[in-house]
Order: C-alpha cells, then sequence, then structure tokens
C-alpha cells in the first residue's frame, strides 16, 4: 500500500525530487523519483513545459536534474512505453486524497491490453455513482503508464479525457495491442 506524502511545511528540508528528461516513442518524457519512488511520469511535446508542470507539482520540492538513478528509471519507462508486455513494478510515491488512491490502485489491476468504462471504474471501487469523481482522479494521475488511466474509455468505448492527449492513449493502446473490455 502507498500511503499520501505531505508537502514540507515552512522551516523544514526541502524533499529533494530527481528527474530526468528525455524522448520515448510518445514524445518527451519526464520521469521524477521522491525518496519513496516514482512520484511523476510525465509525456508532452516541449521538455521545458514538463519542467515547469514538475515546478508546479513540486513547489516545496529541491529539484535535482540529471540524477543516475532518474536517468535509469527513464530508460526503464521509455522501454516499456515501447514494449508494455515487459511489465513495469517499480515503487510508486502516490500524492493524492484518499480517493483518488483508491482509484489509483484500481487502474493498476487492469491488464495491458484491457480497458474499462469509467462507470465500470466507478463501481469497481465501490462508488457507482461517482463517475465524475472517477474521471477527476484519472485527470489528476501524475504517472502516465504507471498508473493506466489511458485503460479507461467512455461507456461507448470511445476514446476522451485523456491527460496527455487522446492521441497519445491510442498510441499506448495500440502498442498493448488488441483492445479489450476487462473482464467483470
Amino acid at each position: 500500500m502507498h500511503s499520501v506524502r505531505k508537502i514540507p511545511q515552512p522551516g523544514q528540508p526541502a524533499m529533494p525530487i530527481r528527474f530526468a528528461l528525455g524522448e520515448c516513442a510518445l514524445g518527451a518524457l519526464l520521469v521524477a523519483h521522491s525518496e519513496h519512488g516514482l512520484c511523476a511520469i510525465l509525456l508532452g511535446d516541449e521538455p521545458e513545459a514538463l519542467r515547469a508542470e514538475l515546478r508546479q507539482r513540486f513547489p516545496q520540492g529541491e529539484l535535482v536534474d540529471g540524477d543516475v538513478d532518474a536517468e535509469r528509471l527513464l530508460a526503464q519507462v521509455a522501454a516499456f512505453v515501447e514494449a508494455p508486455q515487459l511489465g513495469l513494478d517499480l515503487p510508486l510515491d502516490l500524492r493524492g486524497t484518499a480517493f483518488q488512491q483508491r482509484v489509483w490502485q484500481a487502474l493498476r489491476a487492469i491488464p495491458p491490453g484491457s480497458t474499462l468504462s469509467y462507470a465500470e471504474l466507478a463501481e469497481r471501487i465501490g462508488a457507482p455513482r461517482a463517475v465524475r469523481a472517477v474521471a477527476g482522479a484519472c485527470a489528476a494521475n501524475a504517472l502516465a503508464v504507471a498508473i493506466p488511466c489511458h485503460r479507461v474509455l467512455r461507456s461507448d468505448g470511445g476514446l476522451s479525457g485523456y491527460r496527455w492527449g487522446v492521441a497519445r492513449k491510442r498510441a499506448l493502446l495500440e502498442r498493448e495491442g488488441r483492445v479489450q473490455r476487462f473482464p467483470s
């Protein structure tokens, strides 16, 4: 079980957030980790925009660029994007509400090549009326591919609502092979 991390209060030392920037098949990739595990996997078009998003996400953190461990993690994540069947079993530093963490844990249980609708995901976590909140938790996910919110579709099976763009969502699902509904 992953725990919620608190932002340091004034007077406390800033937590180091070590990161590396690179490229993958989906564009620019930023991977960041704290002493507790991966805390951000960001995708985008411009590396500087990803760096700015990391600064915004961790305003109290001490950002350390080019860390050797972060470079290794970057290579692992880029390889996983290329070949999802490799798996990505790395420690995660999940930062979110208890509800978001329930959603993120349920997302991690969806195997590659399978999908759920937002409504089905809400049912799985025992909150069938919380479809919008589930969608909000997916949108708040800062760990692309490690928390596979790209595997959640609209009820009609259509692609929508991916934080890093619908084209990247489609590309990730295509890389995972034939998409099928996740069995109940």
